[in-house]
């Protein structure tokens, strides 16, 4: 059997299609961009607009109107900007998307190659092992033990019984045995393609910081709306209607609530996801990163986790060696060829094929039948011509042995001792036509698996930041304690899947490793973890994994030899199956968390404090009856120069805080799972940097003015006072930025924000030189400039302080 060559198999691929279901097509750019305006508050603003213009016409149209021009543009940036962070933010989750596509083998020029399954067409043929989804609908060439689930066409939850010439369908899962398919059908012509309609329709949910952050966003709406509507009535009632106040209102209204927020959030959370997939962590599920954040407990894997998975036979024991090599290679799924196959069984084939033909020996001895590994019965039986040939765990086959009661405990003990030196025990046997009890003996295959040369750093690394690390393994307990100490576990108490029935909840929570496991086993540990507190993430590769995966926190798959089933319900796919790629992804998924904080601190410590300045400066101009030159009330800055602090704040600067990196995060213990978006240290920062810098505004409005009336200086003087306000203000915030990093954590240089900082700046001067009149402000002197720059890195160094204060406050608590 030689399968399709790669030339056909692309001569099929164009005729066919993509083995893969019809994806929604992406939204169309210009109805992207008109979204972005979907938001009650906008809609107020622009009919602001409207009857502002409408004035304006019917005034007698007398020069631009430039006010409602400056908005109009300034909403388009805006919703440019929302725009452009919506697709980085799509582009970088279907990237995503394609490293967690799942791969099979498939014969191809006469070889197994692992392809992703979209490759693959009509007259491929497949192998497939337990806890494979089958990628296509085919016919099965040959059928071993097979069972399968068929539940998400049927619905019909009992797996069933399928043999060689019997059709399966793509979608369905193998969950027992192993299999070769040659397939038939690809894509939209498959079963699962027939039913693809039926999942267009399921919508992405939201995350639950995104949901959170929603229901905040909407209380802080209703109050600034309570506000805006108290300043609009205070201005009617000092001037009667004017629509100048009215925009104006709907202007603090719309730059006050965090409409662009969410966006942020979004692309944050996918920039961040982008970056632990460079370091071999796939999300499956956004959510997921929240979660990584609080982990207190990890539950990992042995075998291939913390060490190499590069099993090695050292030596094999036993009365007969011959036999041995003999059931090593018949007893036995992998092909050495191909590389296909578990890495224990490919360890076997390695060691046997320097002593023998291992070609030859499959030849002469066919296989009759079999029964397939299984963590229920932790054997493996092959019948052939010349007997069955049996390998499993000592514990499991040794009873089974044609020998006296004391010849069977000496063996156990043997075993044991070969266990506590490190080695991986596995026990060989033979016995007459497919018997299974009263066997003969053959020996003990030692074999070493030697831990990560980098795991005991990220153990290390792991511990001190708070989490525990328990081992979770189906190895032998002394093997599993000898690699739990090598690698810098802490253990002391080990147990057994025997004893973990027979232990209370409080007793699991004092194991540190769990040996001989079962998959309800798992199950069973994560919850009794859970109902203690701890927010736990479990590592699995098997297709009995599952319900423990999808139980954890975190459920972790292993991307290179962990079953389709177990990747589907994973949160996190580790592509290198490796527990330092467990603690990379923790310290990601803190580090997003904490510089989600940071720019939900910087926007609003601008919106606070410019609530402050328009709500007071607005209260004292109408009890003193300050006007500006056309006689209205004077606001203390217009609708349009708070769009645009809106527009610089809310843009570049918030989305360069998301890339911050932050070294220090696992040096923390992990944060509380339910802890509030906005903790205490943060909600300090907020009002007292929000209201530093609102004084120093108001100062600047009151001062400037009143001293440039009584000096007699050109120019008219409130006017310039609330320019220089203006440009205070869109400066100040800009500063604050850096302010906003600082928590307990000291992060690394971030040149996108110096970038975002100083292009703000250079705008803000350029046109505050140029064209003033944009922002309805006036040009002014380059000392008012100076005295500007001077307050706003003033206010940003009182802001630091304050900072340090509330952090040091915290760090003493």
């Amino acid at each position: 059997m030689r399968g399709l060559t790669s030339e056909e198999a692309r001569k099929r691929l164009a005729q066919y299609g993509p083995n893969a279901l019809p994806e929604k097509p992406p939204e169309p750019l210009g109805r992207k961009f008109l979204r972005q305006f979907q938001s009650p508050l906008i809609y107020i603003l622009l009919f602001a607009l409207v009857v502002d213009l409408g004035l304006w016409v019917f005034e007698g149209a007398h020069g631009l109107p430039l006010e409602s021009l400056a908005i109009l543009a300034i909403l388009l940036l805006n919703a440019t900007l929302g725009t452009l962070q919506e697709k980085r933010s799509e582009e970088a989750l279907r990237r995503l998307k394609a490293l967690a596509e799942p791969l099979v083998w498939v014969l191809r020029d006469g070889h197994f190659q692992r392809l992703p399954s979209r490759d693959l067409v009509p007259g491929d043929v497949v192998r497939l092992e337990a806890g494979d989804r089958i990628p296509a609908d085919g016919v099965l060439l040959e059928a071993s033990g097979v069972m399968v689930d068929e539940s998400v066409l049927t619905g019909e939850s009992v797996p069933v019984e399928k043999g060689e010439g019997e059709e399966v369908f793509s979608g369905t899962l193998l969950v027992r045995g192993r299999a070769l398919l040659e397939v038939t059908r690809t894509g939209l012509g498959s079963a699962m393609g027939r039913i693809a309609g039926l999942l267009a329709e399921m919508e992405e949910e939201k995350t639950p910081l995104e949901r959170r952050l929603e229901a905040f966003g909407h209380r802080v709406a209703r109050w600034v709306l309570v506000l805006a509507a108290g300043l609009v009535a205070l201005g009617f009632l000092v001037e009667g209607f004017s629509a100048q106040v009215f925009l104006f209102a709907v202007a603090l209204a719309v730059a006050a609530v965090p409409e662009g927020l969410p966006a942020v959030l979004t692309l944050a959370l996918a920039l961040g996801v982008e970056r632990m997939a460079r370091r071999k962590a796939v999300v499956r599920r956004l959510a997921a990163v929240e979660a990584l954040g609080s982990v207190t407990v990890i539950a990992t894997d042995k075998t291939g986790t913390l060490t190499e998975n590069r099993m090695e036979v050292q030596q094999v024991v036993g009365p007969d060696p011959q036999g041995a090599l003999l059931a090593m290679v018949l007893c036995n799924d992998a092909d050495l060829e191909t590389g296909a196959g578990d890495p224990l069984e490919l360890g076997l084939l390695r060691y046997a094929a320097e002593r023998l033909d291992v070609k030859r020996v499959r030849q002469e001895h066919p296989r009759l039948s079999e029964r397939p590994f299984d963590s229920a019965w932790k054997y493996m039986r092959v019948t052939t011509p010349g007997g069955s040939f049996l390998k499993g765990a000592p514990e499991a086959l040794i009873p089974r042995l044609a020998l006296p009661e004391e010849e069977k405990l000496a063996l156990l003990g043997e075993a044991e001792a070969q266990a506590q030196r490190g080695f991986r025990v596995l026990a060989l046997a033979w016995g007459e036509g497919e018997r299974e009890e009263g066997l003969s003996f053959l020996g003990f295959v030692l074999l070493l698996d030697p831990p990560r040369p980098e795991v005991p750093e990220a153990v290390a690394k792991v511990l001190k930041a708070g989490v525990r690390v328990v081992m979770v393994t189906g190895d032998h307990p002394a093997t599993a304690l000898a690699i739990a100490r090598q690698v810098g576990i802490p253990a002391e108490v080990v147990a057994t899947g025997d004893e973990i029935g027979e232990l209370s909840e409080e007793d699991l929570l004092e194991v540190d490793v769990f040996a001989r496991v079962k998959p309800e086993d798992k199950l069973r540990i994560v919850e009794a973890f859970q109902k203690a507190g701890e927010v736990v993430a479990m590592t699995g590769d098997g297709v009995n994994d599952a319900p423990a995966l999808k139980r954890a926190d975190v459920g972790v798959a292993m991307g290179l030899r962990g079953s389709d089933v177990s990747r589907e319900v994973a949160d996190l796919v580790l592509m290198d199956d490796n527990f330092a790629t467990i603690v990379a992804a923790i310290e990601e998924g803190r580090s997003i968390y904490e510089n989600i904080q940071k720019f939900i601190r910087f926007l609003f410590s601008t919106n606070l404090s410019e609530v402050l300045v328009v709500t007071l400066g607005m209260v004292f101009a109408a009890l003193l009856n300050l006007r500006d030159e056309a006689g209205h009330l004077l606001l203390p800055l217009t609708a349009v120069q708070i769009l645009w602090i809106n527009l610089v704040t809310d843009g570049l600067p918030a989305l360069a805080l998301a890339l911050d990196r932050n070294p220090g995060v696992l040096d923390r213990p992990p944060r509380p799972k339910e802890s509030p978006l906005l903790d205490p240290p943060s909600l300090r920062f907020i009002l007292l940097t929000g209201s530093v810098k609102a004084v120093f505004a108001l100062g600047i409005l009151a001062g400037l003015s009143g001293w440039m009336g009584r000096a007699g200086v050109q120019g008219e003087p409130v006017e310039v006072a609330r320019t220089a306000t203006f440009h205070f203000m869109t400066l100040g915030q800009l500063f604050f930025a850096y302010a906003a990093r600082h928590t307990h954590l000291i992060p690394l240089p971030n040149p996108y924000l110096h970038g975002a900082v100083a292009l703000g700046i250079l705008i803000q001067i350029l046109l505050g030189n140029l064209a003033p009149g944009v922002w309805e402000a006036v040009r002014v002197p380059a000392w008012i400039w100076g005295l500007v720059l001077v307050l706003a890195l003033l206010a940003w160094l009182m802001a630091e302080g304050v900072d340090r204060l509330v952090w040091r406050k915290e760090a003493r608590r």
